[in-house]
């Protein structure tokens, strides 16, 4: 580690928000280092990780969403777990369960993979609905009750569920209620032509397989620099005009034809606090409409519910959101 990886305090002081964009810039360096071509999917995982909130991976397989998790976790030295959603999967496979001792003869708290850092869980709506609910509380309280009693998880948690949007069958959809949980929903594409060849140039330079291992990446920060640059972020300036634009946003998914459920409030929120660490990546103490209009998408994308008549014409709520951004008149500051 090197002399980076001190936490900068909460303030908007112009050396901490220089050092921070520093951070900040080498971490994506660091985990590009390892995913190749998917620098928005990085960027947009970090801005989850600072603003405390939690993402849905969409891909088919083979893009590097769990390398993404791996990778993120080595550059701040957090632990990480991954659980495979299968159908039989209960709910305390996730969240842990009381174990009676013979030998004490007393019950014994076994935690579950959930006590972690970065929860990686992996085609999360092959679960069934039960067990998709036992995270609701995880990511909603950052706790974990197991048989009356709470059980705090580390600091930063954050949770990456990935779905794969080609194979339905056997799949249970995520409800409303736990899409609204999530942050962000990023969706991973297939990496541009040159970074497909720079991509299969790594993996079959020396090495047997086709797993590309995170050990070579460097930790660059802890765990406490991670939730110093929480405080940083949460710190950062919202004018009234901002805020009031992310509202407008947020409103117009409700009132816009096709569009069967809108966005509810912590759309809202969800959004602004993902602006709040955009305008930090970029050194800066306030939040521009612009940070607004970049984060929209991926904020809100999963929380539209679209009517059989715009899907039949082959729009999906990416689509219905730039429409809305094109309406919607940002404010000038």
């Amino acid at each position: 580690m090197n002399d980076i990886t001190e936490a900068p305090v909460a303030s908007p002081a112009n050396n901490n928000l220089a050092r921070a964009a520093q951070i900040l810039e080498r971490l994506q360096g660091e985990i590009a280092r390892a995913v190749v071509g998917q620098q928005d999917a990085i960027e947009l995982t970090l801005i989850a990780l600072l603003a405390g909130g939690h993402v849905l991976v969409e891909g088919v397989p083979g893009l590097g969403k769990t390398l993404l998790v791996r990778a993120l976790a080595k550059t701040f030295g957090g632990s990480f777990a991954r659980i495979q959603f299968t159908p039989d999967l209960m709910p305390s496979d996730v969240t842990g369960h009381a174990l009676y001792e013979l030998k004490s003869q007393e019950f014994k708290i076994r935690k579950g993979p959930v006590f972690t850092h970065l929860l990686l869980a992996d085609e999360i709506n092959r679960a069934s609905a039960k067990t998709q609910a036992a995270l609701l509380e995880v990511m909603q309280e950052n706790q974990v009750t197991i048989e009356g009693q709470s059980f705090p998880l580390p600091r930063p948690f954050m949770v990456l569920a990935t779905q794969n949007p080609i194979e339905q069958e056997g799949t249970y959809p995520l409800p409303e209620a736990q899409l609204d949980r999530f942050l962000l929903k990023i969706v991973i594409d297939y990496p541009a032509e040159s970074d497909e060849r720079a991509l299969l140039s790594l993996v079959t330079q020396g090495r047997v397989g086709d797993v590309l291992d995170v050990e070579s990446l460097a930790t660059l920060v802890t765990p406490e620099t991670v939730q110093g640059l929480q405080r940083l972020a949460a710190a950062t300036r919202i004018e009234d005009r901002v805020r009031d634009y992310a509202v407008a946003i947020v409103r117009s998914t409700r009132q816009w034809p096709g569009v069967s459920v809108g966005a509810g409030p912590r759309g809202g929120i969800a959004l602004l606090r993902a602006a709040r660490v955009a305008a930090l990546m970029e050194q800066r103490d306030f939040v521009t409409p612009d940070d607004v209009k970049r984060l929209a998408i991926p904020a809100l994308r999963h929380r539209l519910v679209l009517s059989p008549e715009l899907e039949m014409e082959g729009l999906d709520s990416a689509d219905v959101l730039r429409q809305i951004l094109e309406q919607v008149q940002a404010p000038r500051l």
